[in-house]
């Protein structure tokens, strides 16, 4: 007979085995067994009628790209649309939008998360312009279901981030909401008794709940319901017509939503993600959109017409701290320079990582060029790399 230590040992050497086993075809079923796409070439996808004009070289490039990120990252999903000078030249969806194998297209609609501050922030503006809405005024003059804090706060402070407003839970500092709101004024009241985490100016601060009041804000300024004020002026005006608050309209087809699976911390293929309740977030996060609709946004704020050119600079202007510091993020938008066919430019763009989903909006001002993107998984980190890519081969042409 063996001595106990022996049998520890054997037993500890099958757990070892039985471990490593398990893994493997853990890995084996979740990637290989059951990969999204088994050869890039034939991934489905479907193009909207545009004439690519001379960019016809860009569109081949960037079409081999799509269909090799989706293979080589194994995601379900992605939609991609380029305008450029206010024309969509480019728009086309690959492989599939949920699990039953429905085939993306560029109707296919996605979550923007915080791709909806930009959106929001061109409501305000238009207030703004019709001279409806002082971005300097107390934010109470619109929403006088927000309580007077410690210090004044802005609508401006909040568009910027830099207003200190955040819902407090824990160790949580912008907790999502975890129950359904029927109207905007139940969100403000789940503020209402949160105080300021810092004088307003003072700090930068990534924000959810600032953008619920710049919600609210809309509403009160224009004495109409937020999502019907979206629709009426800003999303109808620019032919955006599949984009909507994503509680207030019945969608008509499936809602792309997948988040990754993993497996002893790794990502190894997809499940379908929880389905949250954004009721509460309005213009902070719940709008849906395609990156078709999100092109011809992003190319209304390359030149006056929706807005005035002066509150469009404005709207792109890096904020200030009292200090004097500049951030990167402007009012509802991240402001910063990347090199495009060897020189620097100038880049305007937000993205958002909404459960289920990602999509970002870049655009270039001196360049007329709008490039958007949207996959169905959750925190995709590679998609701005991509709209890069997109942006750069067109900009070759």
């Amino acid at each position: 007979m063996g001595s106990p230590r022996r049998h520890a040992e054997a037993a500890l050497a099958v757990a070892a085995a039985v471990a490593t086993i398990t893994l493997a075809g853990a890995l084996y079923v979740a990637f290989i067994v059951n990969p999204m796409h088994r050869d890039p070439a034939a991934i489905p996808s479907t193009a909207a009628d545009r004439d690519p004009g001379g960019h016809a070289a860009a569109v081949a490039f960037v079409t081999r790209r799509a269909r090799a990120m989706l293979f080589e990252q194994n995601l379900p999903g992605l939609s991609v649309a380029v305008a450029v000078d206010g024309a969509i030249v480019w728009a086309e969806g690959f492989g599939f939008a949920d699990v039953d194998r429905t085939p993306v297209t560029p109707r296919t609609r996605f979550r923007l998360g915080a791709l909806s501050k930009p959106l929001t922030a061109a409501a305000v503006a238009l207030l703004r312009d019709r001279e409806r809405l002082d971005l300097n005024a107390p934010v109470q003059r619109y929403v006088p279901a927000y309580p007077n804090k410690q210090w004044t706060v802005t609508t401006r402070q909040l568009m910027g981030d830099v207003a200190g407003v955040h819902r407090m839970r824990g160790d949580n500092n912008d907790a999502m909401p975890n129950r359904h709101c029927r109207n905007l004024d139940e969100a403000v009241k789940m503020l209402a008794g949160d105080p300021l985490l810092f004088e307003p100016g003072t700090q930068h601060r990534y924000s959810i709940w600032g953008w619920v009041l710049v919600s609210a804000a809309v509403e009160g300024a224009s004495g109409e319901r937020f999502d019907r004020f979206m629709a009426g002026q800003v999303f109808e005006p620019l032919a955006m017509d599949r984009t909507v608050v994503q509680e207030t309209e019945h969608l008509d087809e499936p809602m792309p939503i997948h988040a990754p699976r993993l497996i002893f911390g790794m990502r190894l293929g997809v499940e379908d993600a929880d389905r949250p309740d954004y009721s509460c977030l309005a213009g902070a996060g719940a709008f849906l959109s395609t990156p078709t609709d999100l092109v011809r946004f992003g190319s209304a704020m390359l030149k006056p017409g929706l807005l005035k050119a002066d509150t469009i600079a404005e709207l792109e202007t890096p904020t200030r701290l009292v200090s004097g510091t500049a951030t990167t993020y402007a009012l509802g938008w991240t402001v910063g320079s990347v090199g495009l066919a060897g020189e620097p430019t100038r880049m305007i763009s937000h993205r958002g990582n909404p459960m289920g989903g990602t999509a970002s909006l870049l655009t270039f001002p001196e360049l007329g060029l709008a490039i958007a993107a949207a996959a169905n998984l959750t925190d995709l980190k590679t998609i701005d790399g991509f709209a890069l890519e997109v942006a750069e081969a067109f900009t070759k042409q």
